[in-house]
């Protein structure tokens, strides 16, 4: 991937407005960083689209699962970074793109996938029909003939504990949770949650809590935040699992590949102190 054919030619990073994890913008970022060009594909023109262009991306709108906006996509592109939110359209998105990576010729197609499918077959899945998705789509993406690279991650620090752990944190003072080639790729450790709200008192300089909370009440929280159902059965799914010790694993294969340790949970919960700390105007 280091011929100047390639490094003439943008580098496709889907969801790259996307909030979940902000996976697809933080590449976009460190990608530019490195004088790669990067197209920058969004749902919608606003703020955020903006905000990508002021960081020197080329910014393109368009549907994943929409084969004329991927063709605009993709066309003219040498590698791909593919990665999308929950959805319940994600197998179409995946098989969409696929093809129209195939028909362009890509030199590298990376597939953000998720830790689970490391697990599963076709007598083994889980009650999620987003882990079903994911591991067709990595069955798909295997037959399809293209260069892939599939990276199987746990869990993102922004997209998990930002995401969902900020406002217990703020408001209460205790983690309200009840959870727990390819490249697997885990944090520096693996511990449960009271050793994390062990974590969270020492770097915030306050004592945080862990409340294990009923799967039930995990779920109704979800759905009063707004979130679809789709991704409500597949969080909560994920919990079971967590409590099953299905994501207790160690990998090395994050150092190997960026030569970078993982960051650590204190270091990201400093990082995002604020995130995690209410303001005198509302408490």
């Amino acid at each position: 991937m280091t011929t100047k054919s390639a490094s003439d030619r943008p580098i496709l990073v889907t969801g790259a407005a996307g909030a979940v994890g902000a996976i697809g913008r933080n590449l976009t970022a460190m990608l530019l960083a490195k004088g790669h060009k990067v197209r920058a594909l969004v749902r919608r023109e606003d703020e955020r689209a903006r905000a990508l262009r002021r960081l020197g991306a080329e910014v393109v709108q368009g549907d994943l699962t929409d084969l004329a906006s991927m063709h605009r996509a993709i066309e003219r592109c040498a590698r791909v970074y593919f990665g999308m939110s929950v959805s319940a359209a994600y197998l179409e998105a995946t098989v969409n793109t696929a093809a129209v990576a195939r028909h362009h010729g890509v030199e590298a197609f990376v597939n953000m996938s998720q830790m689970t499918v490391t697990q599963m077959s076709v007598t083994e899945t889980t009650d999620s029909p987003q882990h079903k998705l994911h591991w067709l789509a990595e069955q798909a993406l295997s037959w399809s003939g293209l260069p892939v690279v599939t990276v199987r991650p746990t869990v993102f620090l922004e997209g998990f504990f930002l995401l969902f752990a900020a406002a217990s944190v703020c408001d209460a003072d205790e983690l309200a949770l009840h959870i727990g080639h390819i490249y697997n790729l885990t944090g520096p450790q693996s511990a449960d949650l009271d050793h994390y709200a062990r974590v969270f008192s020492e770097a915030l300089g306050r004592t945080i809590r862990y409340r294990d909370v009923p799967t039930s009440e995990w779920s109704e929280k979800l759905r009063a935040a707004g979130l679809p159902e789709h991704v409500v059965h597949h969080l909560t799914v994920m919990t079971e699992l967590h409590k099953q010790g299905r994501y207790d694993r160690m990998s090395d294969d994050y150092r190997k590949l960026t030569g970078e340790t993982p960051t650590r949970m204190a270091d990201f919960v400093k990082l995002h102190a604020a995130e995690f700390t209410r303001s005198k105007a509302t408490a």
